[in-house]
């Protein structure tokens, strides 16, 4: 049960627009032109939601601030509940639901996923693995991978039921994340490609039969598209070669892209950093879309130039530093010439070059979505 303004699900079509929210959101994923450019982010995190929502519900409906693994069930659902009510309040046209898979406290800094991986908490909640189960081959034939647990679906059951007319994306780790968090360090896993390839790829189908298991299961829960978190590069460039992605990666990818498309999904790829190296791997694999396409090492222009025909465009309004430091007015700026360059023809979702997280200003994201609106209608002509 989700109280207060995040109670019932408002069928109607867009207050903005012609199309129906899911309808904008699928429509521009499927590289068509909607009627405006749909809104949709990656994550929120709890002091971003908290931080947003305190603008359009009262502040006795909402939590402290903390990790969600902390709160108690009535606090869950008031986060939930402020998430609700600013994607209705600022006309998002998706929502993300994030799997809840457990996590334990060890300590103050320290907790252990669902996986068995020993993560290290940062003090704006980021956990980063640095203590993995697999060591070694050995080690993987004695692991046995969790089943995925109706739990891990419960933000997914409650926007869907909440926000019917939203296009519900459903956020999942993937192939190359889960392998190298089991092997405690992104390090360990790539120097596996060279040393220990068939360990590797025992990971990746290991983690690849998993993730498969996911997207059956949230797609059948009524996700409308699906983002493959896990990045891939960083803003130099690529974390690894094309050819390693070919050989390591690609074709567990592909294998999970066909299970969207058999169920006619669109699935799209999350990497920070220049991507640009390997868009036509991800685009061999069959991906819908790329996202974020992040401004300190990516142009969003010359992206839509280059594989716009062949991909969907995500992201690009800066969560580094214009969302932390700048004004509302220049963030009301970047997303007009975002939309000029990257919106004609259709194929483009506005959303920050990664996450609402702590440092961004509630009030830029609240201009964010305003100015999307403003400037984002159909026929583009800024």
């Amino acid at each position: 049960m989700v109280a207060g303004p995040a109670a019932a699900g408002n069928t109607s079509p867009s207050k903005a627009g012609t199309m129906e929210h899911k309808e904008r959101m699928l429509a521009a994923l499927d590289r068509r032109e909607p009627d405006m450019v749909p809104i949709w982010e990656l994550a929120f995190n709890e002091p971003s939601i908290v931080g947003i929502a305190r603008h359009f519900v009262e502040e006795d409906k909402l939590p402290p601030v903390k990790m969600v693994m902390d709160y108690d069930d009535v606090e869950k659902f008031k986060l939930i509940g402020g998430l609700i009510a600013f994607t209705r309040a600022l006309d998002l046209d998706g929502v993300t639901a994030i799997g809840l898979a457990p996590r334990q406290r060890l300590s103050d800094t320290l907790l252990r996923d669902a996986f068995g991986v020993v993560n290290h908490v940062s003090d704006f909640g980021e956990p980063m693995p640095i203590q993995g189960p697999i060591k070694d081959a050995a080690d993987l034939r004695a692991y046995k991978m969790r089943a995925p647990a109706e739990g891990d679906f419960l933000l997914l059951n409650v926007l869907r039921a909440a926000l019917p007319e939203r296009a519900a994306v459903f956020h999942l780790q993937e192939t190359f994340k889960i392998s190298w968090s089991l092997r405690g360090a992104m390090q360990n896993l790539l120097m596996d490609y060279i040393l220990n390839p068939q360990l590797a790829h025992d990971l990746a189908r290991v983690t690849t039969d998993y993730t498969l298991a996911v997207v059956e299961i949230a797609i059948k829960k009524g996700a409308d598209a699906i983002v493959m978190d896990g990045d891939l590069a960083f803003n130099p460039g690529p974390i690894m070669s094309p050819a390693h992605y070919d050989e390591f990666i690609g074709p567990y990818h592909k294998e999970i892209v066909a299970l969207a498309h058999r169920h006619g999904r669109k699935i799209f790829k999350h990497s920070d950093g220049n991507l640009t190296p390997l868009i036509p791997n991800l685009i061999a694999a069959g991906f819908d879309g790329i996202h974020p396409i992040q401004p300190q090492c990516m142009d969003i222009g010359e992206t839509k130039a280059r594989f716009g025909d062949r991909l969907a465009i995500l992201g690009n309004i800066d969560c580094s530093f214009l969302l932390v430091t700048g004004s509302e007015a220049e963030v009301r700026e970047a997303v007009r010439e975002t939309i000029r360059r990257a919106a004609p023809g259709g194929g483009y979702v506005i959303s920050s070059s990664n996450s609402i997280h702590p440092g961004v200003k509630s009030e830029n994201y609240i201009a964010l979505a305003r100015a999307a609106r403003e400037f984002g209608r159909y026929p583009i002509a800024l």
